[in-house]
């Protein structure tokens, strides 16, 4: 069993920045790709970003494309959501996720985090 942990969310004032974490309990190399995504109160759970393996391949939603960045650290097992020019729209629960989805959108992920909240304060 996989265990992710997120870190890195809070506050954060419209236009300013912040980075999440999602530590793996294994190398993730052996996890596979990751993804981020988010929930908002009274929504259903959207795709934010995707890493693949090698860190080679990345994605975006288009409402985050230009502000958000995914990047992963193998030697670290943990992979970060830079977030700029944050908005009020970008609050929510950010969740990371990881596995060999067929569609890095859409899933299936194998292991999901607990979630980490990220406000945005217009």
């Amino acid at each position: 069993q996989v265990h992710l942990v997120e870190s890195g969310g809070g506050l954060v004032q419209a236009g300013g920045s912040l980075t999440l974490s999602c530590a793996a309990s294994e190398r993730t190399f052996s996890i596979g790709a990751m993804g981020w995504f988010r929930q908002a109160p009274g929504k259903e759970r959207e795709f934010v970003g995707y890493i693949s393996w090698l860190g080679d391949v990345t994605t975006y939603a288009d409402s985050v494309k230009g502000r958000f960045t995914v990047s992963r650290d193998n030697a670290k097992s943990t992979v970060y959501l830079q977030m700029n020019s944050l908005k009020p729209d970008d609050t929510a629960v950010y969740y990371c996720a990881a596995g060999a989805p067929v569609a890095v959108r859409k899933g299936p992920y194998d292991f999901w985090g607990q979630g980490t909240q990220v406000t945005v304060l217009s």
